[in-house]
């Protein structure tokens, strides 16, 4: 079986105008890639439509070799807004999505289990709390955990750190990385950035989109071992490679753009 995601010739238009063209990506199930791209890109687009929240409106897009026509339990979704639900505590937020997932569980195990995900995204204190009554950072964590809870093999994340402050984002990307690196077997994660040094961090493989329409123009490798130290890479000369390539591919784009205007 072909295991993972993969998109032939996938294209999606928004009142006839093309937002995405000829995206031909294949993405191998346990593998983390980042997604970059100017604003207008197309990058949130590709992730509703790996979500099966939009169709496709031409190519083929499949998981695990089934073609991507609805939402489903096996791809799950981290947006930047959180998401949760205001009126729940956060264990009771965690336990709907263990209900989806095992509906014939009993409530006090998917509670249990809920207490879980909490515990090893370190929110223990506040299993009782509201989602109003939480910092930013604890209530992407809450959100995180309530993905990973839906137990689904395949994480599409939209910039989930887009609104921290520096520090929370650095503690939460560690945090990614622990949870996705312990897990047996891997998710699949598709992570969109607009930050190159998040994407790097955390990615084995960088996407890169061009605009108007989007298409890829860069799909690198990041030759980094795990697991990754922050002191180190930001003295590492791949770091500075990666961040070249990647400036000079958007340049590159915009400047086509530009001539073609």
């Amino acid at each position: 079986m072909n295991l993972g995601l993969k998109l032939d010739g996938v294209g999606f238009a928004y009142d006839g105008t093309p937002v995405l063209q000829d995206i031909n990506v294949s993405i191998p199930a346990g593998q983390f890639v980042s997604l970059l791209g100017a604003s207008g890109s197309g990058k949130t687009t590709l992730l509703r439509l790996a979500a099966g929240l939009d169709p496709v409106a031409s190519g083929r897009l499949s998981w695990n070799g089934v073609m991507v026509v609805g939402p489903s339990l096996e791809r799950g979704v981290v947006f930047q807004d959180y998401a949760l639900f205001p009126w729940l505590s956060v264990v009771d937020n965690i336990e709907i999505a263990i209900a989806k997932a095992k509906p014939t569980v009993r409530k006090a195990d998917r509670q249990a289990e809920a207490r879980k995900y909490l515990r090893e995204l370190g929110l223990e204190a506040a299993i009782g709390r509201y989602p109003g009554e939480l910092s930013g950072g604890m209530r992407q964590r809450a959100a995180i955990a309530r993905a990973l809870a839906l137990g689904s093999p395949l994480l599409l994340m939209d910039e989930p750190f887009g609104a921290l402050d520096p520090v929370n984002r650095a503690r939460l990307q560690d945090l990614l990385l622990e949870v996705w690196e312990l897990a047996t077997p891997r998710k699949t994660i598709v992570f969109v950035t607009h930050d190159v040094d998040e994407a790097i961090y955390l990615g084995d493989r960088l996407l890169v989109l061009g605009s108007s329409p989007g298409r890829v123009i860069a799909d690198l490798q990041v030759p980094l071992a795990r697991p990754r130290e922050r002191r180190r890479l930001l003295d590492s000369h791949t770091l500075q490679a990666l961040r070249e390539q990647v400036a000079a591919a958007l340049v590159e784009d915009t400047l086509q753009r530009l001539k073609a205007a």
